[in-house]
């Protein structure tokens, strides 16, 4: 691999996670790193937020380029001589980058929690040179639960159920819908939109969104949790026949489940999704204020025993590089720059296309990047 200092790293979209990839690489030096993004306003902002990172730093150790990434020339100019792109775009995007990123040898990282989209990359991955890699839905989930779920049930000699449960939560929610945008708005709509994947009785099912609606608590808390698209990530081909239930779930505070089906069903406003987007950009605040909930429960035998084994932990809004990052930004930047760190350091497969449960948790947990998962208190 090259030397840090040498290897040239580009990142496609500098939006709500994509400028927080380059803060992480930039601060700790991961390589030259070239971000492209359309909204010559939207690098600007970022530039000086780099430059201030870096300024003790001698090396041009980041560029920036105004460019139309959606254009296959234009792409194949940027990835030239790349050991890697990370796509921060809209899923849309994604099938193209991966393409270009195939031809011109580079390995390929993306966020998308959109099934077809990686099914797609899996394909091309199959043509994948030696030393190149294609890695898709990185992140927070899908991403690291898929990691933890993985972790967790390999301790068991037989496999029953695994429940994976993940939310991105105001601290202070004041409206009626109980949430504010934290992330992306296509990829929050495609989540209630899409069919969601799970295994009932051993085999893979499709299951409608914003169904399956169950209550808990966690710290004197009272959360809902209902089906929601893309977060098992690959681990239903994973785990088809070996356990009896596998499902992901998202949280949110009670209540929003049905304001939520009354919108994309009643109104049928998720088949108006450009629509329903600018409805939710409208009307619903973002903020930095928020709290990532992981809750990830594990049932099956061991030593002849029946046995569950839960892994819960929150992690905090808080302060990075001498600003505010919300939880969501700090969960999923750190989700990506932690297995792409794993594979300049070797630890993952070397070539073709590589799931999240590839990734071992003491190599993720471990990284630089992703020791912000051991975070547990709010503001540290």
């Amino acid at each position: 691999m090259n030397e840090p200092e040498r290897r040239k790293l580009v990142l496609l979209g500098a939006g709500k996670i994509g400028a927080h990839i380059a803060k992480h690489w930039v601060a700790k030096g991961v390589g030259k790193v070239l971000i492209a993004d359309q909204s010559a306003d939207r690098l600007k902002s970022l530039e000086r937020q780099l430059s201030l990172i870096a300024k003790n730093d001698t090396r041009e150790v980041f560029s920036i380029e105004v460019a139309d990434v959606s254009n296959r020339e234009v792409l194949k100019r940027l990835l030239k001589d790349a050991v890697l792109v990370v796509s921060a775009c809209s899923f849309q995007l994604n099938q193209a980058i991966a393409e270009v990123a195939l031809n011109t040898g580079c390995s390929y990282f993306d966020l998308t929690e959109d099934v077809a989209t990686t099914k797609l990359i899996k394909t091309l991955a199959a043509k994948a040179k030696p030393g190149q890699i294609f890695m898709p839905q990185c992140g927070l989930a899908p991403g690291f639960i898929g990691i933890l779920a993985n972790h967790l049930a390999k301790g068991f000699d037989e496999l029953d159920f695994v429940k994976m449960r993940v939310g991105a939560l105001p601290l202070y929610p004041s409206n009626m819908m109980m949430y504010n945008l934290t992330w992306s708005t296509d990829g929050l709509i495609n989540e209630y939109c899409n069919a969601c994947e799970a295994i009932v009785d051993g085999k893979v099912r499709a299951l409608q969104p914003l169904e399956g609606l169950e209550r808990f608590s966690m710290d004197g808390v009272d959360y809902e949790a209902f089906n929601t698209s893309g977060g098992l990530g690959t681990l239903c081909e994973t785990f088809e026949g070996k356990l009896n239930r596998l499902d992901y779930k998202t949280v949110r505070y009670d209540g929003h489940c049905h304001l939520m089906k009354f919108l994309t069903q009643s109104l049928r406003l998720g088949q108006r999704r450009e629509l329903l987007k600018d409805i939710l950009e409208k009307a619903v605040p973002m903020t930095l204020q928020d709290v990532v909930l992981v809750f990830c429960s594990v049932a099956g035998y061991i030593d002849g025993k029946y046995v569950q084994n839960t892994n819960a932990r929150k992690i905090y809004h808080g302060q990075l590089y001498g600003e505010s990052w919300s939880s969501i930004q700090l969960t999923t930047a750190s989700g990506l720059a932690a297995v792409v760190d794993l594979h300049l350091e070797g630890k993952l497969p070397t070539q073709g296309f590589v799931s999240q449960e590839a990734v071992a948790y003491e190599d993720f947990i471990e990284n630089r990047f992703g020791s912000v998962y051991q975070v547990n208190k709010e503001g540290q």
